[in-house]
């Protein structure tokens, strides 16, 4: 196996020669052999354990032998201990969800700190097996078929190809001791039950099940990547990113045969779990939203846009003063005296100073606004109408900032300026504002 693992490094995970490495060692049998192979191999390594206090004194019985273990071999070992039940309460997760939490944010927690490049986990072919039937059991598409990653990120599964039998005959070869896990011996968990009753059952009717199914399983990947492209391909004829937004053109979109396909490996980074909801959106009605944590998506007309859910207030008020001449935050603007008043354009407007009462206030458009629109003199228009007649989406609506003089609006940002604070024949101070 040294050999055949050696081999697969040098294919696959050629850039970790010279690399300073952590292994995750649970003092189980596929980590104390992931480590002795290494150790072989005399790659620079740390060892990572954490004690998620599940099993008592057993638990620490496993950091005893980890640690006495990189004492004995002189390599650099590390520990943290987790109150893993407590954790899981609290955010109300699995006790295996909750441990993974933890375990991965200590992983790169001590990444950054010791300057290691690479974090490698002991992963195999069964626990690659397991995974497949327990994502299939749940229902899953083809991205959870495909299994464990090789790579996530800083994460990297060397084990992946070997089964365990392989790894259970290097460790008799070589005489390598490990620490039986007593809570793989239950049923309790989902993953035990597959491990002791349904595998032994499908290698029963299939000797080779094990290397059937790695077979399929490139195929998946394979499938998975085909469709990944197509996914770039289309994005590229129905879809334009303008700043943090993306918008996806609807009428582009609905002439492909299979669009909710596309629309999840679109969208499905971005946190969304109402899949129907958001199928329903192609067809529903203008300004309706779905929301995931952090990102929504809006139906726009004939568009669909997805936009980070903004942080700001909408209470926030900025103050600009008499004597300040830039402002960076939340817009750029710039503010100037100027001797007489050139061509105007949405992006700049000029008003009469002794008209305008400092601080001026930038703020966020409300319901009931309303303003006198440059040119309609006497007449008020409410800010909503305004919008409705640009035809301006919801969100574009949400980032407009009003310039306010003492309670009345003196500029619409961007869009129009207020006709009480124009230039007169007897203004006698000219303020220049210049959205940049």
């Amino acid at each position: 196996m040294l050999s055949n693992f050696k081999n697969h490094l040098g294919i696959r995970f050629p850039f970790l020669e010279n690399k300073k490495l952590f292994l995750a060692v649970s003092s189980g049998l596929d980590s104390i052999v992931l480590l002795h192979l290494f150790q072989q191999l005399e790659y620079e390594i740390g060892v990572l354990h954490c004690n998620f206090q599940l099993r008592g004194l057993e638990s620490f019985g496993d950091q005893d032998f980890i640690q006495n273990y990189c004492e004995e071999n002189n390599i650099p070992f590390f520990t943290t201990q987790f109150d893993t039940e407590a954790f899981a309460k609290d955010y109300k997760l699995s006790t295996q969800i909750a441990a993974r939490e933890l375990r991965y944010n200590w992983f790169y927690e001590l990444l950054a700190i010791h300057k290691f490049d690479y974090i490698l986990t002991a992963h195999h072919a069964d626990d690659n097996l397991e995974t497949f039937i327990i994502n299939l059991s749940r229902g899953t598409g083809l991205e959870g078929l495909i299994g464990i990653p090789e790579q996530n990120d800083k994460i990297i599964r060397p084990l992946l190809p070997f089964s365990r039998e392989e790894i259970l005959r290097y460790a008799k070869e070589n005489n390598i001791e490990w620490c039986e896990d007593s809570s793989n011996a239950s049923n309790k968990y989902l993953r035990n039950k597959i491990r002791h009753d349904l595998v032994p059952i499908l290698k029963e009717i299939n000797p080779n099940f094990l290397k059937a199914f790695q077979k399929t399983q490139s195929y998946l990947q394979e499938s998975n990547e085909m469709v990944e492209d197509a996914a770039i391909m289309i994005y590229q004829q129905v879809a334009k990113e303008a700043g943090e937004e993306i918008h996806f053109d609807l009428n582009q979109l609905k002439k492909l045969p299979n669009y909710r396909s596309y629309l999840y490996q679109w969208l499905n980074e971005f946190g969304f779990l109402a899949w129907n909801d958001i199928y329903d959106l192609v067809d529903g009605q203008s300004g309706k939203q779905i929301f995931s944590t952090e990102f929504r998506l809006l139906k726009n007309r004939d568009t669909l846009i997805l936009c980070p859910i903004s942080e700001m207030s909408e209470k926030e008020e900025f103050e600009i003063n008499e004597n300040d001449t830039q402002v960076n935050f939340p817009l750029k603007l710039s503010l100037c005296n100027v001797s007489h008043i050139t061509i105007a354009s949405n992006k700049s407007i000029f008003v009469d100073a002794e008209k305008i009462q400092f601080p001026l206030i930038l703020r966020k458009w409300k319901e009931g606004d309303s303003f006198m629109p440059f040119g309609m003199k006497g007449k008020s228009k409410k800010v909503s109408k305004l919008f409705k007649d640009e035809k301006l989406s919801q969100i574009e609506k949400e980032n407009i900032w009003l310039l306010c003089s003492n309670d009345k609006i003196v500029w619409v940002v961007g869009i129009r300026q207020d006709e009480r604070f124009k230039i007169e024949n007897t203004s006698n101070k000219i303020l220049k504002i210049e959205l940049q």
